[in-house]
């Protein structure tokens, strides 16, 4: 009766297809407890703008109304200083969150700019080498040992703070891409949607379980508080490292010889500037990688200051947890349905579709920004179409990219896919923050929804049946030169 619902049902390597959707199930400890949960906001309001920080604003700001009560005395004098003491203090916190807000945007850009640099050639690297496990768990490990290490952190200590997440970030972001590179070598063309909406299942999945876990632990040892959160970077670490371990049992390295010659680090960067320069062969990959980096402005934004956002309209404390848990509930749900219907109707119709969940929602912040009230309850409703669009735009997306992927470049193709998203990650974090601080939330959620606007147009010159022509050309092309064909094959 349940066998319907088993995700790995009918396929040829359920086992392999479980190990590798298990490190999107561990890794959710990072992206989704330290960057979109937790450190996000302990970065801004605790180690930016620390308390201190503030308690020593709150004395001036007292004893200079104190001061002035003295010297001028009445009653009424007094009430109007007190309202005036507030008001400096609102200002205070309003400019040292500010100075939050820019910092953070500094330190989430700047690792997501290390990735775009490096992870190109890396790729390529692990292609010749076939290391793509190796440099998977490598990078998961270092991941593991800095995020228990945020633990240590505390208000004042912002290079610091800012140097661990970097690398941290550096770590996960790039073990996410070369996760994503098993997906052609775990599936087939009829089964590659399925198995990555079934990868972004089990990611949410974990979120979901973490997100519980978070919150029991919030309401029960009195960790709701900001400044509290310190153990939880421990317990996002070590759930990384055994949710990892299966990946290490039974994810398996392809045998391919694509071993290059001479130097592997020129070589690896002479195949990039190939791959760039010859990217007219893979005219389709181009543009979606193009339109993929224009909405991935806006997606990366949502993920790197969704806490951030959330506090803006007054979400904070438990609250905020049940938030976000509704909101991975809804985007673990919707994983799951994309799986569906994806290979029915194409990656591009998916991926359209989710952009303009996307789109509805960021107007809908605008909107609710602009109300006097603010009410909490329509901010709730709007995380509906936040999670429905992160549960949906992730997995269309991957698949476009194996769809677009001949095999033996798949580390490369992905490194590239990597490259445009961590690139928006850093375009559209930098901007988004300093605009946010410069020019206030308004102006920022405007900016967030032009992205989706604009991505919505460049997808729709996306042509997937060519797309998919072209890769499967290369591919055969590939298998039938000296390089793809393994020892005592004969050439046709």
């Amino acid at each position: 009766m349940f066998t319907r619902f088993n995700p790995f049902r009918s396929l040829p390597n359920p086992r392999e297809v479980w190990a590798w959707g298990m490190y999107d199930f561990a890794n959710q400890s990072f992206t989704l407890l330290i960057i979109t949960l937790l450190f996000s906001l302990y970065f801004k309001q605790v180690i930016v703008a620390g308390p201190q920080v503030l308690e020593r604003a709150a004395e001036q700001a007292i004893t200079q109304a104190d001061v002035e009560v003295y010297l001028y005395g009445s009653d009424d004098e007094t009430a109007l200083l007190a309202q005036d003491t507030r008001d400096a203090l609102d200002d205070i916190k309003k400019q040292a969150y500010a100075a939050g807000d820019r910092a953070w945007a500094l330190t989430a850009g700047t690792s997501l700019l290390l990735v775009v640099l490096i992870s190109p050639v890396l790729g390529a690297i692990a292609d010749a080498k076939r290391w793509r496990k190796e440099v998977l768990m490598t990078t998961g490990v270092f991941c593991v040992g800095l995020t228990c290490a945020m633990a240590l952190l505390g208000p004042g200590l912002t290079l610091v703070a800012a140097a661990l997440f970097i690398a941290a970030n550096f770590c996960y972001q790039t073990g996410e891409n070369f996760l994503a590179s098993f997906l052609p070598d775990i599936s087939t063309p009829r089964t590659i949607g399925r198995i990555s909406a079934t990868g972004w299942a089990m990611g949410y999945a974990g979120a979901l379980v973490l997100l519980v876990c978070v919150a029991l632990v919030g309401k029960y040892l009195g960790m709701a508080d900001v400044r509290n959160w310190q153990p939880l970077f421990i317990f996002a670490g070590l759930w990384f490292l055994v949710g990892m371990l299966p990946s290490w049992l039974f994810l398996r390295e392809r045998e391919r010889d694509v071993t290059a010659r001479g130097n592997i680090v020129v070589a690896a960067v002479r195949q990039v500037g190939r791959t760039i320069i010859n990217a007219g062969h893979f005219k389709h990959l181009a543009i979606f990688l193009i339109a993929f980096f224009v909405y991935g402005l806006g997606v990366q934004t949502i993920i790197n200051f969704a806490s951030i956002i959330a506090a803006d309209f007054g979400i904070e404390g438990q609250a905020l947890f049940i938030f976000v848990l509704q909101l991975t509930v809804v985007a673990g749900a919707t994983a799951v349905a994309t799986g569906f219907f994806q290979d029915k109707i194409g990656a591009k119709r998916t991926i359209l579709l989710y952009l303009a969940v996307w789109l509805a929602s960021t107007g809908g912040l605008i909107l609710i920004s602009q109300l006097p009230s603010k009410p909490q309850w329509a901010f709730w409703v709007v995380g509906n179409g936040i999670g429905m669009g992160l549960g949906g735009i992730g997995t269309a997306s991957r698949s476009m990219v194996a769809h677009f992927t001949p095999p033996h470049r798949s580390a490369e193709f992905f490194g590239l896919w990597g490259l445009a998203y961590k690139l928006a990650g850093a375009v559209g974090v930098l901007s988004f923050g300093l605009v946010k601080a410069s020019l206030g939330n308004l102006i920022a959620l405007i900016l967030l929804a032009g992205f989706f606007a604009a991505g919505i147009v460049l997808v729709s010159f996306v042509n997937e049946r060519a797309g998919v022509r072209a890769a499967r050309r290369a591919e055969r092309d590939f298998l039938r030169s000296p390089a793809g064909r393994a020892p005592g094959d004969s050439a046709e």
